[in-house]
């Protein structure tokens, strides 16, 4: 069996290990809050921030989509200037840039940083609590007011403790692409998409067989180094498991049903030669958008790219993320949050305005359009003046990943400096019971040991 090395374009891999905490700079009070807030910019008062996205270290729509919001900003606020760069190393190494610019007292002003980091960013890499910056009523304005809210279970994903931290940015559910083209010649109906684990073994199975196919199906949620545990949180909370315990205190993978979540993944790799694709991420990527490969369970982030890539060529297909007999799937997000990490109260105040930005119904419409993340403030596929148009035009695609927020539970963020270890030790283990035959429960007791030596005493 060969050694899997996993880095999709869309993958969120971090790795990060210890960082200072900065103190909050105080300036006007807010009464109502009972908290100390930065003041406003004066209209002539020129700033200049360093804005760290992951998005510019790809090509293409993602990186050209997040210099046109960066452009549009600017001219909006002419006294505020953003030098956007992509993290020190790459899309690879998202937390630890901050972290080695943290050390180096000079970290940057907002940080765009993955929901599985949100603990460490909190507590050790310095980020501050924006209840505190702005005042509570104004943070929870932009989540919750308007015509346009974020989607409820998506508002509170940035919350540590009772205080927001990070504004949900661009994330995703995970959706299962579908060729429907493959479907019919393996003698499969593509309109009835697989809504069950059982389901995708079968037709992963059927696919497989296909001369010529790189495989039945390829699951995201199992790369071990690209950041997938996004994903294989939904799947173990559909099967009514935890990755970790709610007091945030255990890793209890060695539960029945924690541990039948990674027996059924297995069972997929079994259902017959080929059926589950033992490629890289990039690889299975690259096959799903050629033709050859039968479904692909990833983000709906890559939506645009498989609508573009299949157009006139083969017929593309989605349905959300399955689930297990019938209890209903529960997805969970990708994708990241936006964080102040400025010590000075401008650069504060002009972080505060381009996270704004970057979060309103215009920019989540440019982001969707172009990029296929779901749009948070829900509601604006029924608007004509943002995405109705769009969603009409791909009702398989977007509604589907939308309808997936009301099930939303958030990507698990493993407490303590060691969360990445953590995360490590997570996705080893559910490459060898998939990809090697390993036994789950042995296997999973193993890594459980490990990972809770690793947490926080």
């Amino acid at each position: 069996m060969s050694i899997r090395q996993v880095i999709p374009a869309i993958a969120l891999a971090l790795t990060a290990t210890i960082a200072g905490c900065a103190n909050i700079p105080t300036a006007s009070s807010d009464s109502a809050a009972g908290t100390q807030m930065i003041p406003s910019l004066a209209p002539d008062q020129q700033v200049s921030i360093r804005w760290e996205s992951y998005n510019l270290s790809s090509a293409g729509i993602f990186g050209d989509t997040t210099k046109k919001l960066v452009a549009d900003f600017e001219r909006a606020h002419p006294n505020i200037h953003v030098e956007a760069v992509p993290p020190q190393g790459g899309v690879a190494e998202v937390a630890q840039s901050v972290q080695r610019q943290v050390i180096a007292g000079d970290p940057p002003d907002v940080g765009q940083l993955t929901f599985a980091d949100l603990r460490y960013a909190a507590q050790d890499l310095g980020a501050q609590p924006l209840d505190d910056l702005v005042g509570k009523s104004e943070v929870q304005d932009l989540l919750t007011g308007g015509p346009h809210p974020y989607a409820p279970r998506a508002a509170v994903l940035g919350d540590v403790n009772g205080k927001t931290y990070g504004i949900p940015y661009v994330f995703s559910t995970p959706m299962l692409f579908i060729n429907s083209d493959l479907f019919r010649k393996a003698g499969l109906d593509p309109t009835k998409t697989p809504k069950t684990w059982d389901e995708v073994a079968t037709a992963a199975a059927a696919i497989g067989r296909l001369p010529g196919t790189t495989g039945g199906a390829y699951l995201s949620c199992l790369d071990a180094t690209s950041g997938g545990d996004w994903c294989l949180t939904g799947i173990v909370r559909s099967a009514g498991g935890r990755l970790l315990s709610e007091d945030a205190a255990s890793v209890p993978w060695t539960d029945p049903r924690t541990v039948s979540a990674f027996a059924e993944m297995q069972k997929i790799a079994h259902a017959g030669p080929n059926a589950l694709a033992n490629v890289s991420g990039s690889d299975a990527q690259d096959a799903f958008l050629r033709g050859d490969l039968g479904m692909l369970l990833t983000s709906a982030a890559l939506q645009n790219s498989i609508l573009t890539s299949s157009e006139g060529k083969w017929q593309a297909a989605a349905a959300p993320m399955p689930g297990f007999g019938n209890a209903p799937a529960v997805p969970t997000n990708s994708g990241s949050a936006l964080f102040i990490l400025a010590k000075d109260p401008a650069k504060q105040r002009a972080a505060w305005e381009l996270i704004k930005f970057l979060t309103s119904p215009e920019s989540e419409t440019t982001i969707t359009e172009n990029i296929g993340y779901v749009p948070l403030r829900a509601s604006l596929i029924d608007d004509p003046e943002y995405l109705k148009s769009f969603a009409d035009a791909h009702p398989g695609f977007v509604r589907p990943n939308v309808a997936q927020l009301d099930r939303l539970e958030p990507w698990v963020s493993f407490p303590g400096p060691n969360y990445q270890q953590i995360r490590t030790l997570l996705n080893k283990a559910a490459d060898a019971i998939v990809y090697r035959n390993a036994d789950p429960e042995h296997t999973l007791s193993t890594a459980q040991s490990g990972a809770q030596a690793l947490m926080e005493k």
